[in-house]
């Protein structure tokens, strides 16, 4: 089976400024694959450059086993949504009819409804428990809600790959885990390929199946959470005291950052002892 993404040494660059280089990886069909790094490192411009936003100058990118380039956009639609960043709030359309909107791709030249069209977006609200909302506003929604429609507009596409950035960014600690418990029920149960952007590491650690660290448009470390979440790599390239040890839930990394007040010899004998 082809892999749902394939990259192969991607480069990209906005004038003369590189901001991917030499980008190397593969994503196989239901994976959770999760990009981390810091501030600068490429992420997001990695994430618009596969839903063909964003052009690369060198290298090769299939989706579905197709280059991305043979692609219309109307035909990526129906293999790739995106949820973006920022959820908008002024949005004049009733949670139903944003959700409705994803089948414009699979709809006919007149882009009439047709009654599959409409089953689909129900099961997309059911899915996602928004269907409570449907005749809402979004702005009258909180955060968390928009987020969750927007996940379910994603869902109505039918795709094969969704794409996320940074969906937990905005949201309190509950909506966080909300939202991440619905995304590995999608892949598991729509057996849906996930490929999102996050800062957050202890959230990438606990839902991963792979993650991607990249610093300054390079892959520092790829693999398993706990292959790219050691002491060593996050030092390097965060550059910033911190301690790694396991999570109190079990077999999973925790990553725990350290204010300079906290730093005292017991903390830079546990430093080293990780480093070693």
């Amino acid at each position: 089976m082809k892999p749902s993404i394939q990259a192969t040494s991607l480069h990209a660059a906005y004038g003369s400024l590189s901001v991917l280089q030499d980008v190397s990886f593969s994503v196989p069909k239901g994976e959770f694959f999760i990009v981390i790094g810091p501030n600068g490192s490429g992420k997001t411009t990695l994430l618009k450059i596969l839903s063909a936003i964003t052009h690369f100058q060198k290298g090769t990118l299939e989706i579905a086993g197709i280059p991305i380039a043979k692609y219309s956009r109307r035909s990526l639609a129906r293999i790739m949504a995106l949820v973006p960043q920022t959820v908008p709030e002024d949005l004049p359309f009733t949670v139903r009819e944003l959700i409705l909107m994803a089948r414009a791709p699979r709809m006919g030249l007149l882009g009439l409804e047709r009654d599959q069209d409409i089953q689909m977006a129900e099961e997309a609200m059911a899915f996602t428990r928004v269907d409570p909302l449907a005749e809402r506003k979004m702005d009258q929604l909180s955060g968390g809600e928009r987020q969750r429609v927007f996940i379910a507009r994603a869902i109505c596409q039918e795709p094969q790959i969704i794409l996320l950035d940074e969906p937990t960014a905005a949201l309190d600690l509950a909506h966080q885990v909300r939202i991440m418990d619905l995304m590995e029920k999608l892949r598991a149960e729509k057996d849906l390929t996930i490929v999102m952007v996050s800062h957050d590491i202890n959230l990438a650690a606990m839902y991963g199946n792979r993650l991607m660290l990249l610093k300054k448009g390079r892959i520092v470390k790829m693999g398993p959470p706990a292959e790219v979440l050691t002491f060593k790599t996050l030092e390097e390239a965060y550059e910033c005291p911190l301690l790694v040890d396991e999570s109190p839930l079990g077999n999973c990394r925790r990553v725990t950052l350290v204010p300079r007040k906290f730093i005292n010899e017991d903390l830079q004998a546990m430093a080293r002892k990780n480093r070693d």
